[in-house]
């Protein structure tokens, strides 16, 4: 199986050594990881930053590759936190920095991040959800330097009710830019971490992108703990399977590799 992604302390909200998070890998018998860690230029949340320092990060990949090459592959990912406003400054971070993998998540809207809750202040779950879809939609139609959609609608795993409207039109309208242009989608298990009982993102959203002939799909436990390293993967695949998809995919220097569930 294979994990794509995953932190470790070169992450601001991670405190675990990367060669924990291998060894922890090698253990659960994943036969490749790739850790992403975070930039997430201008956060709204000042008491972290979410900063990189991309020449000891590489070299400590090449240590590790060095060291357990022979038990497991290790890939040098990141996942960079998109607003609209700070979408130039990746673009010249990735004209001199390479990675292998890159996941395109969106942690803040309307520069309010979603963790401590500002953004749903003084609005209707409803009007936040409209916000958050329209402003991811906005961010993909500017940037496209990048791989995969991180856990697309991590926005219910800070605010959910029953009966909101999951906007699936404007994911529709996502899901026409990044298919044509060979990005994919992740199955995102922290969900359960969190007490959604499922993964991210929900069942509708994967049967869309299955409808639209969307076929590229990472599986990723977003662990920052090697306790939940490959968490409910086995889950997933059976969903996936369920859906009808026949493959899930890693990365080698960008181009998508295809395994067979």
């Amino acid at each position: 199986m294979y994990d794509y992604h995953m932190h470790s302390n070169f992450s601001a909200d991670c405190k675990v050594s990367m060669e924990e998070m291998v060894k922890a890998a090698i253990t659960k018998g994943l036969k490749e990881i790739c850790f992403t860690e975070h930039i997430d230029y201008d956060y709204p949340d000042q008491s972290i930053t979410f900063d990189l320092d991309t020449e000891a990060y590489t070299k400590k990949v090449e240590a590790m590759r060095q060291k357990y090459g022979t038990s497991i592959s290790i890939k040098k990912g990141v996942e960079l936190g998109v607003q609209p406003h700070v979408i130039q400054h990746y673009e010249k971070l990735l004209e001199k920095e390479h990675f292998d993998f890159i996941i395109c998540s969106m942690h803040a809207t309307s520069r309010l991040d979603l963790h401590s809750g500002t953004f749903f202040e003084n609005k209707t779950l409803h009007m936040a959800y409209e916000e958050y879809y329209t402003e991811l939609l906005a961010c993909i139609k500017s940037f496209n330097m990048y791989n995969i959609l991180g856990h697309l609608d991590l926005v219910k795993r800070y605010k959910y009710e029953n009966g909101v409207h999951h906007f699936l039109d404007v994911i529709e309208e996502i899901f026409k830019v990044i298919i044509p242009e060979g990005k994919g989608i992740e199955i995102n298990t922290s969900g359960y971490k969190y007490g959604m009982n499922r993964a991210l993102p929900s069942k509708d959203i994967l049967q869309l992108y299955k409808d639209m002939n969307g076929e590229i799909i990472t599986l990723g436990s977003d662990s920052h703990s090697p306790v939940t390293l490959g968490a409910y993967f086995d889950e997933s695949i059976a969903l996936l399977k369920e859906l009808g998809f026949s493959y899930i995919a890693t990365f080698d220097n960008h181009k998508p590799v295809f395994h067979k569930i």
